[in-house]
């Protein structure tokens, strides 16, 4: 397997630019409920409907202040393995040696101060808003293995009354590790709420991104964009 190699000049450098490249890409990302911090450890899971998902992880765990890690599929960690500088490391799905490699090494992780080890259990990228969702058994190994809180994390990709797309995140309630029928009845109750949702109002931005014509327009004139 392909393992985390955080840290170094280049991870510095590359931490920053996946910043700047996000924030280059959307007006804000906001979120709606409480990031659980604190030096315990966690597992985050997550729906999966975008190339960007893992770089708002990677955005959100920052805002929390998270040690954060992500499972990747092993052929895509290869083809991009400056990732693993981003705290990614690698599962081969279907071969149960690599699986239970991944999985104790995740559990190592998770006994960091911490540490937020991320997986997208659908294993493949659908449309948001498509339930029943279809998750994979690993996130329930996973959970078992590192004994940690679990926090569903719904992320949608909107268009509101701006230029730029907003990014939401729904924060489910922490719980502990259990069958795979919670996690999915978890992070579909998250997923519909965030359906739902027709503004930005109950929301905290967490990082700030571009502005659109409108509102350097609105600048110029002297007047503050508007939230």
């Amino acid at each position: 397997m392909i393992r985390a190699a955080k840290g170094g000049l280049f991870g510095w450098v590359l931490d920053g630019y996946v910043g700047w490249k996000f924030r280059s890409a959307f007006r804000g990302l906001w979120v709606r409920g409480g990031l659980p911090g604190g030096e315990g450890s966690r597992l985050v899971y997550a729906n999966h409907s975008n190339w960007w998902d893992g770089f708002v992880l990677h955005q959100v765990g920052r805002a929390a202040g998270w040690d954060a890690y992500c499972v990747m599929e092993e052929h895509n960690l290869e083809r991009y393995r400056f990732l693993s500088r981003l705290g990614a490391f690698s599962i081969r799905r279907g071969e149960w040696a690599s699986s239970l490699e991944t999985l104790r090494y995740a559990g190592q992780l998770l006994r960091r101060p911490r540490a937020a080890v991320c997986i997208f259990p659908e294993g493949e990228l659908r449309p948001f808003g498509v339930v029943p969702l279809r998750l994979e058994r690993g996130v329930e190994l996973l959970a078992r293995v590192g004994r940690v809180e679990c926090v569903p994390l719904a992320i949608r990709y909107a268009f509101f009354e701006h230029e730029r797309p907003d990014v939401l995140v729904e924060v489910g309630t922490p719980h502990a590790a259990g069958t795979l029928s919670r996690f999915q009845s978890e992070l579909e109750g998250a997923v519909r709420r965030l359906a739902e949702t027709t503004s930005l109002e109950g929301f905290t931005r967490v990082v700030s991104g571009g502005l659109g014509v409108a509102e350097r327009w609105d600048v110029v004139r002297g007047r503050a964009p508007s939230a």
